[in-house]
C-alpha cells in the first residue's frame, strides 16, 4: 500500500495496452511513472491480450508484397468516408483522424519493427464495405496481424515496463481501483483517490471481488486515464444505446471481461472532463456462445469470409450490401430493424474451413505462439482446430447432411422462433442457381468472385464458389449468429496533445486520456464507423500521445 500523501510524476489509470504505452513513454522521457489497476496483476494488458493482434497500416510492405496499392489518400477517403463526421463534437476526433493516418503511413509500422514486431505475410481485408468509393469500408487490405497476436504487441511495452520497475522508475499497483480524481486549485487534477480491493486469484480475464480492505490516495503532476471502454457492463451499454439502432438488444454475448466497466468516465467527467459521442458503439454480429468461458457471457466473434449465406431470423436473406465481412454497423442496425437480436448463417464445410476465423489470441494457437507447423495447418484440409472445436461443441452450431435435416436442427435451437423453412429453401436454391454461370446478378457472389483476384483471399480466406447443396462441398452447417458487446467508439474528448478537455473546451489542468476511453482520441476518432485493426493502433497512438505530453507537463 502506498504511504499517504505519496507523489510520483505521472499516474497511469489502467495497465491495458494504452496504458502501458504511455507509461513507456513517461519513462522513456526521464520520469517516474505508477499505474493502478483495479484487476490483479494475470490480467496486465486488459483487453489488448485477447485481441487477434489486427494493426491498421497503409502502404506497407506487405501489402505491397501482395500486389496491394495503397496510399495516404485512398486511406483518407476511406476513413472519413466511414467515419460520417456529423457534429460539432467531432472537431477533435476529426483532427486525430488525420494525425493517425499520417501515423500509419508512416512511422507506425517502423516505429513497432524496431519494438520488436513483426506481422503476419498475409494481409486481412476486413470491412469491406460494399457501397461507392466514397463511402464506408475499406476499398484494399490493411488488417495485419501480428506475428503473437495481442500478447506479441503487449509484449514490447510490457517488458520495457518492467525494465522501469528494476529500475524502481516505476510501479504497477493491482487491485487498487480509483473512485476519484483529486483536484486542487484551479480545477487541478493532482491525484487519485480510491479503494484497496481484497486480494484475488482470479485468472486472466475471470471476474475479480470487489471486496474493500482499505484506501488508498496517490499525488502526481498528471493523471493519465485509460481505463477502456464499457463492453462488459450490458446496463452502461444499453444506457448509452444510439437511438438510431432503436431499442437495445434484448440479449447479448460479452466480447471482453466483466472488468471492462466504464466506471471512470462518471469519475473523469466528474472531474470536469468532457465527455461525447457515447452513443456511438462497435458491437458484432457474428458472436457465437463459447463453450468453455472465461467471463461471464463470454461470447466468440465469427471472423467470417464472404461466402455464407446470412439469414435474418426469419429465414430471409440480409440485404445488399450486408454480406459477411463488410459492414458492421449496418448489419447491426438491419438485424435489430427485424425485431430479433440473432440472425444465421449457412454454409459448408468446404467454407468453413476455408474462411472461418475466430478472433482472439487463445482462439489462434498457431499465431500466437509462433509456431510454424501448426501454422500450416491453415492451407491443408480441414477446419483450424479452434473452429471445428466449436463446430462440434458450440451451442450454436447445426451439423446436417441434407437442408431438411439442417432446418429441422435450426428450429430446434430456437423452437419459439419466426424461421420459415419455405424462406430458407427459396433462398439456399435462388443462391446456388446463381453458382452456375460465371456471371451473375447476385451481388454477393460476384464480391466473392472478385474477393479471390486478390491473392491472400485466394490462398487462405475465400472458399472456391460452389453450391450450398453441392454434396462434394458438405456436409450443411448453420450457425447462430448473437450480438457481442466489444468496443465504445467515444469518451472523453481530448486535444492532440491528448490533454482532456472540458465543457468549454479548454484543457483540464493536469488530466490526460487515451485509448478507448478517449474514443481513442479526441473523443470519437473512428466517428460512427471503424475501419477494423483500427482499436489496437488507437490504443498505441492515443497512448503514446498522452505519455509524451504528461511527461512533458511534469
Amino acid at each position: 500500500m502506498p504511504a499517504a500523501g505519496e507523489t510520483t510524476d505521472v499516474i497511469v489509470v489502467g495497465a491495458g495496452l494504452a496504458g502501458l504505452v504511455a507509461a513507456c513513454e513517461v519513462l522513456d522521457a526521464g520520469k517516474q511513472v505508477t499505474i493502478v489497476e483495479q484487476e490483479p496483476a494475470a490480467s496486465l494488458g486488459g483487453q489488448a491480450f485477447w485481441s487477434f493482434g489486427g494493426i491498421f497500416l497503409v502502404d506497407s510492405p506487405e501489402q505491397r508484397r501482395m500486389r496491394v496499392k495503397d496510399s495516404l489518400e485512398l486511406a483518407r477517403q476511406d476513413w472519413f468516408g466511414s467515419a460520417g463526421f456529423d457534429r460539432p463534437e467531432d472537431e477533435w476526433g476529426r483532427a486525430w483522424a488525420e494525425a493517425y493516418l499520417q501515423f500509419a503511413a508512416g512511422e507506425k509500422r517502423a516505429w513497432l519493427h524496431e519494438r520488436g514486431v513483426r506481422f503476419f505475410p498475409v494481409v486481412g481485408w476486413a470491412e469491406r464495405g460494399g457501397y461507392t468509393a466514397n463511402g464506408h469500408g475499406n476499398s484494399v487490405p490493411r488488417f495485419h496481424i501480428t506475428w503473437g497476436t495481442g500478447p506479441g504487441v503487449l509484449a514490447p511495452f510490457v517488458a520495457r515496463v518492467q525494465e522501469g520497475m528494476k529500475a524502481g522508475r516505476a510501479r504497477i499497483l493491482h487491485r487498487h481501483r480509483v473512485d476519484e480524481l483529486v483536484t486542487g486549485a484551479g480545477g487541478r487534477v493532482t491525484g487519485v483517490r480510491g479503494s484497496l480491493l481484497a486480494p484475488s486469484t482470479a485468472a486472466r480475464g475471470e471476474s475479480s471481488s470487489r471486496t474493500v480492505e482499505g484506501s488508498f490516495e496517490l499525488s502526481a503532476g498528471a493523471v493519465v486515464v485509460s481505463s477502456g471502454g464499457i463492453g462488459g457492463n450490458h446496463e452502461l451499454v444499453r444506457q448509452m444505446w444510439p437511438a438510431s439502432l432503436g431499442a437495445p438488444p434484448a440479449t447479448m454475448l460479452s466480447g471482453v471481461p466483466a472488468h471492462v466497466d466504464g466506471r471512470m468516465l462518471g469519475i473523469t467527467e466528474k472531474a470536469g472532463a468532457r465527455l461525447v459521442n457515447t452513443d456511438r458503439m462497435w458491437h458484432y454480429t457474428e458472436g457465437i456462445t463459447n463453450y468453455d468461458p472465461v467471463w461471464p457471457l463470454h461470447g466468440i466473434r465469427i471472423l467470417p469470409g464472404p461466402s455464407s449465406l446470412w439469414l435474418d431470423a426469419t429465414g430471409a436473406r440480409l440485404p445488399v450490401p450486408l454480406f459477411p465481412g463488410f459492414d458492421t454497423l449496418g448489419t447491426l442496425e438491419h438485424i435489430l430493424s427485424t425485431g430479433y437480436d440473432y440472425s444465421w448463417f449457412v454454409l459448408t464445410q468446404a467454407i468453413i474451413e476455408k474462411e472461418f476465423a475466430l478472433s482472439g489470441s487463445e482462439q489462434n494457437p498457431d499465431l500466437t505462439g509462433k509456431d510454424l507447423r501448426l501454422l500450416a495447418q491453415r492451407i491443408r484440409p480441414g477446419a483450424p482446430g479452434p473452429v471445428e472445436a466449436f463446430k462440434e461443441r458450440g451451442v450454436d452450431f447445426v451439423v446436417a447432411d441434407t437442408l431438411p435435416e439442417l432446418l429441422h436442427g435450426m428450429a430446434a435451437l430456437e423452437p419459439d422462433g419466426p424461421l420459415d423453412a419455405a424462406t430458407v429453401t427459396r433462398e439456399v436454391f435462388a443462391r446456388d442457381r446463381e453458382i452456375a454461370n460465371t456471371f451473375t446478378k447476385d451481388a454477393q457472389i460476384t464480391a466473392l468472385r472478385g474477393a479471390r483476384r486478390y491473392l491472400g483471399d485466394k490462398l487462405i480466406r475465400v472458399a472456391k464458389p460452389h453450391r450450398l447443396l453441392d454434396p462434394k462441398a458438405g456436409p450443411l452447417i448453420a450457425v447462430k449468429l448473437h450480438i457481442l458487446t466489444r468496443k465504445s467508439l467515444g469518451g472523453i474528448q481530448t486535444d492532440l496533445a491528448a490533454r482532456a478537455l472540458g465543457p468549454s473546451g479548454g484543457p483540464v489542468p493536469g488530466l490526460f486520456a487515451a485509448g478507448e476511453a478517449s474514443g481513442f482520441g479526441g473523443g470519437g476518432v473512428h466517428g460512427y464507423r471503424a475501419l477494423e485493426g483500427t482499436f489496437l493502433g488507437g490504443c498505441l497512438f492515443s497512448g503514446r500521445q498522452a505519455g509524451r505530453s504528461a511527461a512533458a507537463s511534469v
